[in-house]
């Protein structure tokens, strides 16, 4: 069952209101809380139904709705693109309505002059400030979490009311334009309404790893049906289709859903779902994945799977989960945006009563100083440095065949510093390939031809191998009369002259013969006539990824159940240094916990065998193939099981992420140190300060979207 609640809620339009639902859940006792504004997505640890009931009053009594709930995880992927429309839509109108307020600064038109004609240009924009800042503003504070919006709202009623009694008392007297500041309050909605717009179109760029993903499942698919012996090709809705239906795919078509190919054949671009950039050759029995494009062929596909258990779906979800994940350098951000708002009130009314009775400052110079100081900060930089670059960087993972579960395991990857790799499925294919035949009395093709058609008749993970490779060796000499199989000896088989022939381990012949480095033994009426070497086919880049990873400072360590002859064979072929053999799952689990007592580890396997060890790592890592339970205990999952370079990718761009997620809280941390004292010093107008603080989310985000396109 799925651990997490997700609510849709509705009224969102800013980081700072997802910041206040955020302190007001954690503080009322829910853990893991996450909320993103843009998708309307609030997500936090499950719990019993009525605390989640709570959690719902909460959001309500903040002045947001919950449109829908789900407690398990099946849901649809929301989007919350009116935000973007409806926040457009008032600034435009604002903009409109400050534009002659900030020309009567430049040009002497009287009208523009009049004081009358300011407070009723002025009021409209009030107005739909009152609306969008205040009422967060007023919930936030009611709730006993103060958000940016409390800034917002108090800088520009503070200039309104302020210009209001000036034009009360002085009325259209000379005197009245040292009290008018309509258009610092106009300006300051007006700029930060541009820069909410800016920050919702830009982080809609960063969250749309989920929509390319989504986009990859065709919508409709063309469905054989047949009735009374005829056949016919319908246009079904993905939707419709069910299991064992049967589905046509032409050159240029993308395979609606998860299926296998009953007739034809094709090239597939699975770029999108594996990360392998060159076509798969997909035959009869091949299996094909919902999503990828057929570059050339024809083909018939039988549905295997529907709906939430086809690979993308299962993608799409793990992907929605990691974005849901916080790493823990945001706790610092997370921490100080708490304590932030309540602490720039305080400098602000400091800077008035400071300047007015200390500096001998003019009460209106002094109100502009206390102004400047609360626009001018920027919490939400700080609330956006994290989230933003953890969305870029995990969407572009998910492109390159990457599933990172979550924002944490972003920065524990960057930090790892020892890495244990299991040995089969993981650096090698857990295919064998003949290294070396070693003849007795027969020529090699006579031993290769008998030995596949005995091995056929396996399913012995040696004996699928050796079909593999032996297959051009078929041959209609060999009609076995009798045939049978010991399971854990080798197979045995009689043919129509009454010869026996047997092929297995050491088992058949350690009575007569002592050499046991071989790991096949062929015998004809007992007497040996051959011996095969085999060895584990090693993955693409093995050795270069090893290597790269020593470059790095990188302890490379081999862990694993085979023997000894095994290990050092395929740790001499990838360059590993130290390896561990013949370990059972508890002994993996104590060798982890000592490594990592030493040094934050990564563990990389992908059996049944290796998931304890996968969960007591740093981070486990495995592949999209392996066993269930593997990929449940891993935080990364890499969708090409051949090429292990895709490992060497996920680590730098982890790197690249966590290096960003510095950048960005350092210029967050940075811009209100250094900016909020100049504000307090009288050298920033708050219509300044409005405008930088709207371009702080800007350089953030931006920096954050630069993850997009740079080298891998």
């Amino acid at each position: 069952m799925d651990k997490k609640v997700l609510l849709n809620v509705d009224g969102m339009d800013c980081a700072s209101c997802a910041s206040t639902i955020t302190r007001t859940l954690t503080r009322d006792g829910f853990k893991d809380v996450n909320v993103d504004f843009l998708s309307g997505e609030v997500t936090f640890e499950k719990s019993e139904a009525e605390a989640i009931s709570k959690a719902i009053v909460a959001i309500h009594r903040l002045g947001y709705s919950v449109k829908a709930r789900s407690d398990n995880g099946q849901y649809e992927i929301a989007g919350n693109s009116s935000v973007v429309n409806d926040t457009l839509v008032k600034f435009l109108i604002c903009l409109f309505f400050t534009i002659p307020l900030l020309l009567h600064m430049f040009m002497k038109i009287p009208l523009f002059h009049q004081p009358l004609f300011q407070l009723l240009f002025c009021i409209p924009v009030l107005i739909i400030g009152l609306f969008h800042f205040g009422k967060s503003a007023f919930y936030s504070l009611r709730s006993g979490v103060p958000n940016m919006d409390v800034l917002i709202f108090t800088g520009s009623t503070a200039a309104f009311v302020y210009s209001l009694a000036g034009y009360i008392k002085y009325g259209n007297s000379t005197e009245v334009h040292q009290y008018l500041f309509f258009e610092t309050a106009a300006t300051i909605i007006t700029l930060v309404l541009l820069g909410n717009l800016i920050e919702q179109r830009s982080v809609k760029q960063t969250t749309n790893a989920l929509g390319q993903l989504a986009r990859l499942q065709p919508s409709i698919a063309m469905k054989i049906v047949v009735e009374d012996g005829n056949e016919t090709i319908i246009e079904t809705k993905i939707e419709d289709l069910k299991k064992d239906d049967i589905v046509k795919i032409n050159s240029g078509d993308k395979v609606p859903l998860d299926g296998k190919i009953i007739y034809g054949k094709g090239l597939f671009d699975e770029s999108m779902i594996t990360g392998e950039s060159q076509p798969v050759l997909k035959t009869i029995n091949d299996t094909v994945t919902g999503g990828t494009v057929m570059e050339d062929g024809n083909a018939r596909v039988e549905i295997e799977k529907t709906g939430n258990d086809t690979a993308l779906a299962k993608i799409i979800e793990l992907v929605r989960k990691a974005q849901h994940s916080k790493p823990e350098i945001q706790k610092l951000g997370d921490k100080i945006s708490a304590i932030f708002v309540p602490v720039v009130l305080g400098i602000s009314f400091l800077t008035f009563l400071i300047s007015v009775f200390v500096l001998n400052v003019t009460v209106p110079n002094a109100l502009m100083r206390s102004i400047a100081v609360l626009v001018i900060s920027c919490p939400c930089a700080m609330g956006l440095a994290t989230p933003t670059a953890v969305m870029v960087g995990l969407g572009r993972a998910a492109r390159n065949g990457i599933l990172i579960k979550g924002g944490s395991t972003i920065e524990l990857l960057a930090g790892i510093k020892t890495f244990v790799f299991d040995k089969t499925g993981t650096l090698t294919t857990g295919n064998f390939k003949i290294n070396n035949i070693r003849c007795f009395d027969t020529d090699e093709i006579t031993v290769k031809e008998i030995l596949y058609e005995l091995e056929k008749n396996s399913s012995h993970p040696i004996a699928r191998s050796l079909q593999n490779e032996l297959r051009i060796h078929s041959s209609s000499n060999y009609k076995w009369k009798t045939i049978g199989e010991d399971k854990g000896i080798g197979i045995n088989a009689t043919d129509s002259e009454g010869n026996i022939y047997s092929a297995g381990s050491f088992q058949m012949v350690k009575h007569f013969y002592n050499d046991l480095s071989h790991d096949v033994y062929l015998l004809k009426n007992n007497k040996l006539i051959a011996t095969v070497d085999l060895q584990d086919e090693i993955k693409e880049n093995v050795a270069n990824v090893v290597r790269q990873l020593n470059q790095n400072g990188i302890r490379v360590i081999m862990l694993s159940g085979d023997t000894k002859k095994n290990c050092e064979k395929v740790a001499e072929l990838t360059g590993i240094k130290e390896i561990y053999y013949e370990k059972l799952p508890s002994e993996k689990l104590k060798i982890l916990e000592g490594l990592n007592k030493e040094n934050p580890t990564a563990m990389f396997g992908d059996g049944i065998n290796d998931a304890p060890a996968l969960s007591l790592a740093t981070v486990g890592i495995s592949i999209a193939d392996a066993t269930d339970i593997a990929v449940d205990s891993s935080q990364i999952i890499l969708l090409d099981k051949h090429d292990l370079a895709v490992l060497l990718r996920a680590m730098h761009i982890s790197k690249l992420t966590y290096q960003t997620i510095r950048q960005n809280l350092f210029w967050a941390f940075f811009y209100n140190v250094v900016a909020i004292p100049i504000a307090a010093a009288g050298f920033l107008s708050p219509m300044i300060g409005a405008l930088s603080m709207a371009f702080s989310d800007v350089i953030v985000i931006g920096n954050s979207l630069r993850l997009r396109i740079r080298k891998i």
